[in-house]
């Protein structure tokens, strides 16, 4: 049987690619991710640098995932409508996204449903206001908190999308 170890780590949703660093400097020092939960990342040993990983917010689409497997890659897990996927670093490079297009377009999805969760906190937050709870507090400061992130993926967008106006 394998080595495994379980770790608990906590990534804030616009911390996406500091989450794939830490992933895949775990796959660098001969850990390679191999399953995912709320917060909990386990890891079965490798050889150092045998794998690269990636992840995306993605729909629950079959489809994708059998086309990854299809590129080689391997479906690690799913933690909400979060992706893993693993690929041997004797295979080549592994990049979700093929031109900034559809890197723009994978943070215009983490960015709806960021205003969704927002959006909802604020109304909920409004709301209790209005009928005196005590607590109201707690859901407008998620929802600052939330349109803190928000404003970071808006920020990577435009870069991109700065990028992508300098290529044309």
């Amino acid at each position: 049987m394998a080595e495994r170890k379980t770790l608990y780590k906590w990534f804030w949703v616009w911390e996406f690619e500091k989450e794939e660093e830490w992933l895949n400097e775990m796959a660098m020092k001969g850990w390679a991710l191999d399953s995912v939960g709320f917060c909990r990342y386990t890891f079965e040993k490798c050889e150092p640098g045998e794998y690269n990983v990636r992840l995306e917010m993605h729909g629950a689409d079959q489809e994708y995932i059998d086309f990854m497997k299809d590129t080689g890659a391997e479906y690690v897990g799913r933690m909400v409508a979060w992706i893993y996927f693993r690929k041997k670093a004797t295979d080549g490079p592994f990049d979700l996204f093929s031109d900034i297009d559809s890197r723009i377009e994978h943070l215009k999805r983490i960015s709806w449903a960021l205003s969704c969760v927002c959006g909802g906190n604020l109304l909920i937050g409004f709301t209790n206001t209005m009928n005196g709870f005590q607590f109201a507090w707690i859901n407008l400061l998620c929802a600052a908190f939330l349109a803190y992130g928000l404003g970071r993926i808006h920020g990577k967008k435009e870069a991109l999308e700065r990028e992508r106006r300098l290529r044309e």
